[in-house]
């Protein structure tokens, strides 16, 4: 499942200050507390979201990066930072204003029988990628470069020295997290010993420092099947960021962004598009080329024809997704009147303008005659 939008988790706009991220957040920790809501299954998921996105929010360089390349660019960061990693401080303080746990509190240890596992799962990504509306008529394939954390390869993932490994925390017993009480009220807290891994790295290995994971960009290819439209999600299976200490990748997820075109116009699998036809050849009725995605195809205009009147070209939409066939094409006319007349053209229409003109006159002679005789 992909991640929301941090902006939208904490209820700003982009542009919101430093002051205005942390309010936000604060109140959000205060609604969604696993402490304040027992029954509410959802409550600790939505607390963390919350905390995940301050934790990159309210770092400058790690919001620049988000800004810029959205979910893809910070995951790590994000995860690291929300649980216990650099940046997790500043979440630690505004708890500690708002419940009230420090020195006050009693630590009273781990929570009895959680014994957490050192393998995690790893972050799922994201990439938005933007394509034409040709390229999502056809099909494309995308090269694509995949900012991630990758398993460490000369420790294995496991973050720790070779003939080492790691030890269960003595503070939290493997849990991760301390429960600090006072009366009836209680707060969980990060180990700050195994910064919530449950397990204590003291030989680290020397290419990843104990993360486990390094950090690269990855490039691969990835097809994007016709008829994809804006909002399309398509799911790269394991090429998410790997999982901590021997987890299981997370997946990547493109979205798809098709671009606005410059002469089509796209509802679901149909196309709209305008053409521009002479007075002439509205009147007489011809033959025009209009264009379509595979080419200029031609275009019956019948005598009389009226500006605004639509035309349906059978099969020349975008793609059906996922199935066969394709939608339709709709053409509209539109009646050019001439802002400029080379003295032959203005003979013509003011030899035109006298027949019409007569032809009124004739037809209000009739029309007397008719109310006359009755």
């Amino acid at each position: 499942m992909s991640k929301r939008d941090y902006y939208e988790v904490l209820g700003i706009g982009q542009s919101a200050t430093e002051q205005e991220i942390k309010t936000a957040y604060r109140k959000l920790a205060v609604k969604h507390h696993p402490d304040k809501n027992p029954e509410d299954p959802h409550a600790e998921e939505k607390f963390k979201e919350a905390a995940e996105a301050y934790s990159v929010l309210s770092n400058s360089e790690q919001r620049r990066r988000y800004d810029r390349f959205g979910h893809a660019g910070v995951s790590s960061a994000a995860t690291a930072g929300a649980w216990g990693a650099p940046g997790f401080s500043g979440i630690e303080d505004i708890l500690g204003d708002l419940f009230g746990f420090g020195d006050v509190f009693g630590a009273a240890g781990a929570r009895p029988g959680s014994r957490r596992s050192a393998a995690q799962h790893g972050s799922d990504l994201r990439y938005d990628l933007e394509i034409t509306l040709e390229e999502a008529a056809a099909g494309m394939t995308a090269q694509l470069r995949i900012p991630k954390l990758e398993k460490c390869e000369k420790c294995d993932g496991s973050g720790a020295a070779a003939g080492t490994k790691a030890e269960t925390c003595q503070t939290c017993g493997g849990a991760g997290q301390v429960r600090y009480q006072q009366g009836f009220f209680s707060v969980s807290r990060t180990c700050g010993t195994c910064r919530g891994a449950g397990q204590v790295i003291k030989s680290p290995c020397d290419v990843c420092r104990g993360a486990g994971r390094v950090e690269r960009e990855k490039s691969m290819e990835v097809k994007i099947p016709a008829g994809v439209e804006t909002g399309s999600r398509l799911r790269i299976q394991g090429e998410g960021e790997s999982g901590l200490y021997g987890g299981p990748p997370g997946d990547l997820y493109v979205v798809i962004h098709v671009s606005e075109h410059e002469e089509f116009e796209r509802q679901g699998n149909n196309l709209y598009s305008s053409v521009p036809i002479t007075f002439a050849q509205a009147a007489l009725g011809s033959e025009v080329s209009v264009r379509t995605l595979n080419g200029e195809q031609s275009l019956k205009i019948p005598a009389g024809t009226q500006t605004g009147t639509v035309f349906r070209v059978r099969g020349q939409g975008m793609p059906v997704l996922g199935g066969r066939g394709k939608g339709d094409m709709f053409v509209s006319v539109n009646v050019v009147t001439p802002k400029t007349l080379t003295r032959e053209q203005r003979r013509l229409l003011e030899q035109l303008a006298q027949i019409e003109t007569k032809d009124l006159e004739d037809k209000n002679i009739v029309d007397k005659v008719r109310d006359i005789f009755g």
